[in-house]
C-alpha cells in the first residue's frame, strides 16, 4: 500500500507538499476576529465552539494558527476561563473596530452603487453664511446619504480655483472672472452682495467728511483677505501703494476692523449688527457702490453628470430662499 505523509494539513500520496507560511493577513480575517469575540463572550473555548457549531479542537486549532502567525499568545492558558492576554485584549479592541469598519464599508459600497458619490467636496467662499451651510449639511445627512462631505474655505478666485483644479465638486460664492473658461463648467447666479466700506468708530477715517476719496484712503491702512488661489490672485478694493494688513479669513478681517487696525470693504449682511450697535461705522467712498454678483459653479472638463449628492445640493440652490439665506443669514 502506498504510504501517505502529512504536512500542514495537506495529505498527498508519496509526496510532501509544502504550504506557504501563514501570515498575519491570512489569519486576521473578519471571520476569525468575530470568533475571538465569541470566545470572550462565552467565557470558554468549549462554549464558543458550541455557539459557533464547531468541534472544540477545530476552534483551538484556528486560535493556534492565529497565535503562530502573529507570534504572540492571545489567551492565558493557565486560566480555566478564556482570559485574553494583553496582546489578545488589544487585538480584540482593534478587531471590533475593524469589524465595524467592514460593516460600514459594505453599507457604503451598497449605497454608492445606487448613485451616491463616496465623497463630495464643497468650496465655500468666506462671505457665505456658515450657519446656513451647516443647516444644509444637517438636511443632507438627514437623507441617509452615504456620501462623506468635505467643506473647503475659499477666498475670491480661490473659491472657483478649487473646482477648476479638481479639488472640489461644487463652488459656492464665486465671483465671475472672465479669464476662467473651461469646457463643461456650469454656473448659476446665487445673488447680489452689497459690500460697504467700514471701520471702527475710533478710527481716524470715521470722523472725516464723505465721500472718502481714493487720495484720502491712500493715507490709511487697508485690511484685506488673502486670495486663496494658488495660481494668480484677485484683489478687491485695494489702492496701489496703500499700506495693507493681510489676513486669511473674512472673520479675521472683521476682528481687525473692530480693533481699529484699518478699514475696508465688508459684506453688508455680515456687518449689519455691528453697524446697528455702533461697533463699526460705514462711510461712503468716491468710488461707485460695490455691488457684486455672486455665483455657484459645478462640473468642468471630463466631469460626468452629477451624482445624487451633487444633484441634491444643486436642487437646494434652486430655492430663492436658500440662495438669499446663504448670502444674508450670518447672525441669529
Amino acid at each position: 500500500m502506498a504510504s501517505t505523509m502529512r504536512l500542514d494539513g495537506i495529505i498527498q500520496k508519496n509526496r510532501i507538499i509544502k504550504t506557504p507560511m501563514t501570515t498575519a493577513r491570512d489569519v486576521l480575517t473578519p471571520d476569525s476576529l468575530a470568533m475571538l469575540e465569541t470566545i470572550v463572550q462565552e467565557g470558554s473555548f468549549a462554549g464558543a465552539a458550541r455557539h459557533l457549531g464547531l468541534v472544540p479542537s477545530a476552534l483551538t486549532y484556528r486560535v493556534r494558527q492565529m497565535e503562530d502567525a502573529l507570534d504572540v499568545l492571545l489567551f492565558d492558558r493557565s486560566s480555566r476561563q478564556a482570559k485574553p492576554t494583553e496582546a489578545g485584549a488589544e487585538l480584540l479592541r482593534e478587531g471590533e473596530r475593524l469589524l465595524h469598519a467592514v460593516d460600514a464599508l459594505a453599507y457604503r459600497v451598497k449605497r454608492v452603487a445606487t448613485g451616491w458619490e463616496p465623497q463630495l467636496t464643497l468650496s465655500v467662499d468666506g462671505v457665505i453664511s456658515q450657519r446656513t451651510m451647516l443647516e444644509l449639511v444637517e438636511s443632507f445627512y438627514a437623507q441617509g446619504a452615504p456620501t462623506r462631505l468635505k467643506l473647503r474655505d475659499g477666498v475670491l478666485s480661490g473659491t472657483l480655483e478649487a473646482l477648476t483644479t479638481g479639488q472640489a465638486d461644487l463652488a459656492i460664492g464665486t465671483i465671475l472672472n472672465s479669464g476662467v473658461v473651461l469646457p463643461g463648467l456650469q454656473q448659476a447666479l446665487l445673488g447680489e452682495m452689497l459690500f460697504v466700506y467700514t471701520m471702527a468708530p475710533h478710527h481716524p477715517l470715521a470722523s472725516l467728511a464723505e465721500p472718502l476719496s481714493d487720495q484720502t484712503l491712500l493715507g490709511f491702512r487697508a485690511i484685506a483677505v488673502a486670495d486663496s488661489a494658488q495660481r494668480g490672485s484677485t484683489t478687491v478694493g485695494l489702492l496701489g501703494g496703500q499700506d495693507v494688513l493681510t489676513v486669511d479669513t473674512i472673520e479675521a478681517k472683521l476682528q481687525a476692523l473692530l480693533r481699529g487696525l484699518g478699514s475696508g470693504f465688508m459684506p453688508e449682511p455680515m456687518v449689519r449688527p455691528y453697524l446697528a450697535s455702533g461697533r463699526l461705522v460705514c462711510k461712503q467712498v468716491a468710488r461707485p457702490q460695490n455691488r457684486t454678483l455672486m455665483h455657484y459653479h459645478w462640473g468642468g472638463s471630463g466631469v460626468a453628470a452629477p451624482g445624487r449628492a451633487l444633484q441634491w445640493w444643486l436642487d437646494q440652490l434652486q430655492s430663492p430662499a436658500t440662495r438669499r439665506a446663504l448670502l444674508e443669514n450670518h447672525h441669529h
